[in-house]
């Protein structure tokens, strides 16, 4: 028998199930024929984009015809200024997503290993199959982090620990002394990548700059996404605090000029507007509150969460997902995280929650069972 072409590919990476993002609000127009459509599945901020970020990417069109600058100077000189630490400490990346994705390029391959816990980010599983190295997946705790039993499971083969803070798609939170325990628990030699993609939203008691600890912990690399809070998820920027001879290493394997010039330009503006970013983590903490009320209104088993989005449990999560999306309502399905009776939520405009809440309530009327 004739072997194909792709025989010769590695079996890891043939094995890879490819990521599934949220579905997009055209798809669903051209699937259903309808137009009022909200899109709740992809924690993007309701607000739309920094004010500051878009007014920097539209004057950073006009030098579209140049190569951006690959080092991301004055982006860092930013970030520098707002987390203090030092520029060779930096990596930028094309979202958060090619930051994790540098870190086991970096320091995994075939016969090493990578720890993540059940219900984690499912990037963390693709970056790790795609170097082929061996995934140790441990139980949740509660739905979130056992910090516990993840320290119990590094091995000699284990070169990279995964923590989501919070965790997507649960929105369970671990607090900095947690964390520190858990770094103090790790062997040096192990890498602790912290992913903070939602740290922006955190309640002021909750919030602390995690990115400090990477002086006092040499192992420890802490990722960051301009998607979220910032609202540049179209722009695809994100950055790591790492030590400098770690960060050395990811900028070996980083591509050239990956983070585009307006992208710069958006991230560094919209860094600065500190007006933007408290309004929307108030209105998220709004409408976290009033999906959790109409949840229990409903009788709806939810998970607390600290990020924003809210997964909740409805059942038969398939069937009321797609008679959701027949009433214009995209959410998340997150059987692929183990949790097949949930649905993933992200907080909306007030407007968008109630419209979600009460196409919910209409769709379980029709559901024979919960």
């Amino acid at each position: 028998m004739t072997q194909s072409l792709c025989d010769f590919a590695p079996p890891y990476i043939r094995d890879i199930a490819p990521y599934v993002p949220g579905k997009p609000i055209s798809e669903l127009e051209r699937e259903l024929g309808i137009s009022d459509i909200i899109k709740l599945a992809s924690n993007e901020n309701p607000l739309g984009a920094s004010p500051r970020g878009i007014q920097a990417a539209r004057a950073a069109l006009e030098g579209i015809a140049l190569y951006p600058d690959g080092n991301g100077y004055e982006l860092k000189q930013a970030l520098m200024r707002k987390l203090g630490v030092a520029m060779e400490s930096l990596v930028l990346g094309n979202g958060s997503n090619d930051v994790l994705e540098l870190v086991a390029r970096a320091f995994l391959r075939p016969g090493a290993a990578a720890v993540f816990s059940q219900h984690a980010f499912l990037v963390y599983p693709l970056v790790v199959k795609a170097t082929g190295a061996r995934a140790i997946v441990t139980p949740a705790l509660h739905y979130g982090h056992d910090l516990v039993a993840m320290a119990r499971a590094v091995d000699a083969d284990t070169r990279i620990v995964f923590v989501a803070n919070p965790n997507n798609p649960t929105g369970t939170f671990e607090t900095l002394a947690a964390i520190e325990a858990f770094l103090r628990s790790v062997p040096r030699q192990v890498l602790v990548v912290l992913d903070e993609a939602y740290t922006e939203y955190l309640p002021p008691a909750q919030h602390t700059n995690a990115a400090a600890l990477v002086q006092a912990f040499p192992n420890l690399v802490v990722t960051r996404t301009f998607s979220k809070a910032y609202g540049l998820a179209g722009l695809r920027v994100g950055y790591a605090v790492a030590q400098p001879e770690v960060a050395d290493l990811m900028n070996r394997v980083r591509q050239p000029f990956n983070v585009n010039s307006v992208s710069l330009a958006a991230a560094q503006a919209a860094l600065d507007d500190s007006e933007f970013l408290e309004r929307s983590r108030q209105v998220n903490e709004q409408g976290l509150r009033a999906l959790e009320l109409g949840f229990k209104r409903l009788g709806l088993e939810f998970i607390p969460s600290l990020a924003n989005f809210i997964t909740v449990r409805v059942g038969a999560a398939a069937a009321v997902y797609q008679g959701l999306l027949k009433r214009g309502v995209i959410v998340r399905p997150v059987g692929n995280y183990d949790l097949p009776e949930f649905l993933r939520v992200t907080v909306g405009t007030p407007a968008q929650n109630e419209r979600f809440l009460k196409a919910l309530q209409s769709v379980l009327h029709e559901q024979p069972h919960r």
